[in-house]
């Protein structure tokens, strides 16, 4: 347990003494909020369905966590360029809690990110339906943060350089992001949509960040949760499997 805490605490410290990172984080959300939420609330209240920021804003901070969390696996890729990945593996510890230390880090960054966020939100107009709402949040930021995680370390694992990684995050985590109803609406959706989006993890994480803070569910928060649950579970097994086949 003790390389768990370790890890955790390095990937925390990394986090914090990038003051550029953690303004730079920020940018891209912010921008979604302003150009969308005020510029699309217009519509969106013409349309009868209220105000855009309320909707939007849980999309925001949940596509808040999905990029901290998936770009959190870039540290692992500059870890195993520079030789610290390598002094990790040969240490006398399982390598399951070598993932599970760099998970947690990446998770508890990536909550952090979506706090301010929702600092952000409240302070640009959002309002949630109740105040306690916002520590109940909580629980579905850390579900998202494991389950989005573990895909970004897993993926950066087997990368020998940066040649093709930008692609792959393009080709990977923008459309999770636009497909999980983080802008619109999930009911009445065409089927081939509605099939896509019930497919997409990040789906879930929003809906319950959603229904807890503005209180509009697409599906309810027991199911949500059981499969943000399940993702984690494959994905901590990949993850396992994955790290015990590195070579040192």
């Amino acid at each position: 347990m003790g390389a768990i805490y370790i890890l955790w605490l390095r990937e925390l410290k990394r986090y914090v003494r990038s003051r550029v990172q953690i303004v730079v984080s920020l940018g891209q959300p912010c921008l979604y909020l302003l150009a969308l939420g005020f510029g699309l609330g217009p519509v969106f209240r013409q349309a009868g369905h209220g105000s855009y920021l309320q909707f939007m804003a849980p999309g925001v901070i949940g596509m808040t966590v999905l990029f901290s969390s998936v770009f959190s696996g870039i540290a692992m890729l500059w870890d195993r360029q520079f030789g610290f990945l390598k002094e990790t593996l040969v240490a006398p510890v399982p390598r399951i809690q070598i993932m599970l230390g760099r998970t947690l880090g990446g998770a508890t960054v990536a909550i952090i990110q979506g706090s301010l966020i929702l600092l952000i939100c409240l302070i640009a107009g959002f309002r949630p339906h109740s105040w306690v709402a916002i520590p109940a949040a909580f629980l579905f930021r850390r579900y998202d943060c494991h389950c989005l995680c573990r895909p970004g370390h897993c993926d950066r694992i087997h990368h020998q350089g940066h040649a093709g990684l930008s692609a792959g995050n393009d080709f990977l985590v923008m459309p999770v992001f636009f497909l999980s109803g983080a802008l619109f609406p999930l009911a009445n959706l065409p089927a081939f949509m509605a099939l896509i989006t019930r497919l997409d993890p990040l789906t879930y994480g929003v809906d319950g960040l959603r229904g807890v803070l503005i209180n509009t569910w697409h599906f309810n928060a027991a199911f949500d949760l059981s499969i943000l649950a399940m993702i984690a579970a494959v994905f901590v097994t990949a993850g396992a499997y994955l790290f015990s086949k590195i070579e040192v």
